[in-house]
């Protein structure tokens, strides 16, 4: 089995890199410099380094100041709280007064599995590439995290970064390059296109080869950028006659719905839409609760093995 990686560690090391030769970084968190992994830059840079406390609104509406005065302040914290609670301000005083402010929502989807549905982050996709400004990443493995990153410092403007917790393997090589708003193909076949964020970037590369034992050959598509979403990728997609999309998060306005959006009215194709169907995901382990809503190797060889079926027999 491949390595696993908590891209956490790539966002925090990557943003102290950064801060030790731009001025202007600084970090705002809500009481939760562990589980954001920025301890250490809160020994390295204590005056740009500032706790607000439980206090989600708070700290949302504090940074936009500080973007005012010119810093880039990463807001950091679990993105079921940063999202959930700081909603208001993210849409007003970050996303409608275009501040220069990154936000870094840490583990998302299901990772806090046995804290139960409060802690489940499977609606902020949908929350955050709805509102105006907002740049919306969600980067598969720690390469991709570090670059993005770098790629959030240089956009002028409001981005969020969607940070797993969950172990997940490496899927670009050295020479990958991310850029906001280009797809990657991971890997190219015919039959078929899957479309993946996230933590399912990896299991949507084994559902695929378990795929080829089926002989149906299947593109992998990372689309890290969920907004704005690669186009001209999704064409290409199409052309397979059938995509699935995967995703840690609702099916209702994420991943799944953003690509619906755009071959629905340039380029109609028969889709899946996997991720969790429209409920509170229940208490349980993140492997459970994969297993549970078919969020595994398995269950997307499955999807797309029924789809493909049906295309070929229509």
């Amino acid at each position: 089995m491949s390595d696993l990686f908590d891209c956490r560690d790539a966002m925090a090391s990557t943003v102290e890199e950064l801060a030790a030769s731009d001025l202007r970084i600084v970090a705002v968190v809500n009481d939760s410099v562990s589980s954001t992994k920025l301890g250490l830059f809160a020994k390295k840079f204590p005056e740009r380094f500032f706790n607000i406390g439980i206090a989600e609104q708070n700290m949302v509406g504090m940074a936009s100041g500080l973007a005012n005065a010119g810093t880039i302040p990463f807001v950091c914290g679990a993105s079921c709280f940063l999202t959930g609670r700081a909603l208001e301000q993210i849409k007003v005083d970050v996303a409608y007064a275009n501040s220069n402010v990154k936000l870094g929502a840490m583990s998302p989807g299901m990772a806090y599995g046995p804290l139960g549905a409060t802690h489940h982050a499977i609606e902020d996709l949908a929350w955050m590439r709805t509102i105006a400004n907002m740049t919306v990443i969600n980067p598969a493995d720690p390469l991709e995290t570090a670059q993005a990153v770098r790629a959030a410092v240089d956009h002028e403007g409001p981005v969020f970064l969607r940070i797993n917790r969950t172990g997940v393997p490496e899927v670009h090589g050295g020479e990958y390059q991310f850029e906001i708003g280009k797809a990657s193909i991971l890997r190219e076949g015919e039959d078929a296109a899957i479309v993946a964020i996230g933590t399912m970037v990896g299991r949507a590369l084994d559902a695929a080869e378990q795929l080829s034992a089926d002989g149906i050959e299947a593109t992998v598509i990372n689309m890290a950028t969920v907004r704005p979403i690669d186009r001209e990728v999704l064409r290409l997609a199409a052309g397979t006659g059938a995509v699935v999309t995967v995703e840690e998060h609702s099916v209702n306005g994420g991943l799944g719905s953003a690509v619906a959006e755009v071959l629905a009215q340039e380029q109609p194709v028969p889709m899946r839409i996997l991720g969790v169907p429209g409920v509170f995901a229940p208490t349980g382990s993140h492997d459970w609760l994969c297993e549970h809503f078919g969020l595994t190797p398995a269950g997307i060889r499955q999807a797309a093995v029924e789809l493909v079926k049906v295309v070929r027999s229509a």
